[in-house]
């Protein structure tokens, strides 16, 4: 089934870079660097920064979930610890928090590889328990504890992280579009190490083990090795974003960087967006960001709960109707689309090398 991920052989073409092929994904990323210029308004970039942060999130949570078939219900504890660490970092040592985001990564790392190592030894829903213990651990152990290592968190009523400005070596930034191109560029190198990774040997050993593990030990493919990879590569993205999310907003919050409605909805932006694909978290970022931004503006205040049936409704339909992703979907009509439109371009370019050649002649 042709995907954004899998490209017909008809379509692969010679013809550099201005291919429509290549132009298209350019054109969007061009319309995407131009957004904060063209939105005056900070509620629709605050949207736009939300849909990238939960596509930044959602694909984060696939290169372990969705690549190795690995079902994680916890991983907001890894949003929390990369959060809290780069939080308390600036806090106590005034370092800014865009390099304790790298300490906090590496504390996530090293906790998913030690959940993953015992877990992904044994069969069955393990995993998933394990991770969705883990996060109810800390948020009960955050919300009962004032201090870490000498540093007020106040608990469960969360914490205020100061804002010194742009103070050398801090970067906190003021302006909403400072963080949207932030978010920006880490979900284009998320995307972009998930490329290289279902491009890699890693990608193929992961596919393999996904889809029968067994067979996959049978040739000599070291499963728990492969699984551990990529854990240790989305608890290091994830961690990165719990940064991100800390600084966006100014304050965390166990209740809510620790509570389990985050890893639901990291988990249910990749399912429906496609699992084991490069632009599916993405695609289901812009259906349910949006579906329950709207769904809350329009009956959250009025009615309270509408909008959560709604947003419940929204998702049924999605995996009813597209059970392999929106990145199923789309991804058919995308390839369909750029065929003819190689076609034509291929048409035109041979139409007018012809007639120079019988100009010349």
């Amino acid at each position: 089934m042709a995907s954004f991920d899998q490209t017909s052989t008809k379509a692969r073409r010679p013809g550099g870079f201005l291919r429509p092929r290549n132009l298209v994904p350019a054109a969007f990323l061009l319309l995407f660097a131009l957004a904060p210029q063209t939105l005056r308004d900070d509620y629709y970039l605050q949207v736009l920064i939300m849909i990238l942060f939960s596509a930044y999130m959602a694909s984060a949570w696939n290169l372990v979930c969705g690549y190795a078939g690995q079902l994680s219900l916890g991983h907001a504890a890894l949003v929390g610890i990369g959060g809290y660490v780069s939080t308390l970092i600036f806090i106590d040592l005034h370092l800014t928090p865009w390099i304790g985001m790298f300490a906090g990564a590496g504390v996530a790392v090293v906790v998913g590889v030690a959940i993953g190592y015992p877990c992904f030894r044994l069969r069955g829903p393990y995993f998933a328990l394990t991770t969705i213990a883990l996060a109810e651990v800390l948020r009960i152990w955050v919300e009962n504890t004032d201090k870490v290592f000498g540093v007020e968190i106040k608990a469960a009523m969360g914490l205020l992280i100061p804002l010194r400005g742009d103070a050398p070596l801090l970067f906190q930034f003021t302006d909403k579009a400072h963080y949207y191109y932030v978010i920006l560029v880490m979900l284009l190198i998320v995307v972009y190490v998930t490329h290289r990774m279902q491009e890699s040997k890693v990608g193929f050993y992961l596919a393999a083990i996904r889809s029968d593990q067994d067979a996959a030990e049978a040739i000599g493919i070291n499963a728990t090795k492969f699984k551990l990879i990529a854990i240790a590569l989305s608890a290091f993205f994830t961690a990165l974003g719990g940064s991100y999310y800390a600084q966006l907003f100014l304050y965390v919050n166990p209740g809510r960087i620790l509570g389990i409605d985050l890893s639901v909805e990291m988990a249910l932006t990749a399912i429906v967006g496609g699992q084991a694909t490069v632009f599916g978290p993405v695609l289901g970022a812009f259906l349910l960001t949006p579906a329950a931004e709207f769904t809350r503006a329009v009956f959250g205040g009025r009615y309270a709960g509408v909008h959560l049936i709604l947003y419940g409704l929204v998702l049924v339909l999605a995996i009813y109707y597209m059970p392999k992703g929106i990145n199923g979907l789309l991804g058919r009509w995308y390839c369909r689309f750029i065929d003819r439109l190689e076609e034509r371009t291929s048409a035109s370019t041979m139409e007018s090398a012809s007639e120079v050649k019988h100009g010349h002649s």
